[in-house]
């Protein structure tokens, strides 16, 4: 049968084959492109390896949680048009589904081949394996912003679904580092002290007020990085910590993770 050169052509720019190659195995397969990779990849005429320097700026988040335990898998991709591709989306989730039950070491070599063997193949585009992780705790909170390229997930001790999930988007709104300001390294609270001491020292403030305008900058730093510091996005006359205090006695962030493409 006839091949068509736009066949061929798209055959090529997703396989890396060459023309005569790509026009051979669409022949053999009947002008079925997804057989056709089959055929190139028998004949070891992949070059996946080929697109794997080419940027690869979009991408999407999964999402897995199945009771006290919550994966997440970023994979990256070089279009938006592709990160909207159903195969992409199926395979993120797959991925995720795959690191609930595999250690995370294990998982890695297995993403990393699969993505070589199979995805770029199969997606035509330069993928990689983003960040990932897994998170377990007794309330687990999950949020996927709804362009699914940023989402969260945060371990509570106790209290409700509702506030878990409420805190996980609160991390993906605010980008926080830390737990508390206890978690902060000694290193950067005199780092910033430092910064702000620069800043004042043209002011010929008295010292006793510059140390006090250090510790309310301070205190400043802590709702920027500190997720108990930070005023809560759905009413800013709460913080945090408050969120916590009345859902009960004992409740706190065990862990949190944001993931992002």
């Amino acid at each position: 049968m006839g091949i068509d050169i736009q066949t061929i052509t798209q055959l090529r720019n997703q396989t890396g084959a060459g023309i005569a190659d790509c026009k051979n195995a669409l022949e053999e397969a009947g002008g079925d492109i997804t057989k056709a990779v089959e055929i190139l990849r028998k004949r070891g005429e992949i070059k996946a390896a080929k697109k794997a320097d080419r940027t690869t700026n979009e991408g999407l988040v999964a999402i897995i949680k199945d009771g006290q335990k919550a994966s997440a898998v970023v994979l990256a991709c070089e279009t938006d048009f592709v990160s909207r591709n159903e195969d992409f989306i199926s395979a993120v989730s797959g991925y995720a589904q795959k690191l609930l039950t595999t250690p995370e070491a294990d998982f890695k070599n297995w993403a990393e081949e699969n993505i070589k063997t199979d995805l770029v193949l199969k997606i035509g585009e330069n993928i990689k394996l983003g960040d990932f992780g897994v998170i377990e705790g007794n309330v687990l909170g999950t949020y996927l912003h709804s362009n699914k390229k940023v989402g969260a997930v945060v371990a509570l001790t106790g209290g409700s679904l509702e506030l878990a999930n409420d805190i996980a988007m609160q991390i993906v709104a605010m980008s926080p580092k830390y737990v508390s300001s206890e978690n902060v390294s000694m290193a950067e609270k005199e780092k910033e002290k430092e910064i702000y001491r620069e800043q004042m020292k043209n002011e010929n403030k008295p010292a006793e007020i510059i140390e006090k305008i250090i510790l309310g900058k301070l205190n400043k730093y802590y709702e920027d990085v500190c997720l108990l510091n930070q005023p809560f996005i759905k009413d800013d006359s709460k913080k945090i910590s408050d969120l916590l205090k009345e859902a009960g006695e004992g409740i706190a962030i065990k862990e949190f993770r944001k993931f992002s493409v």
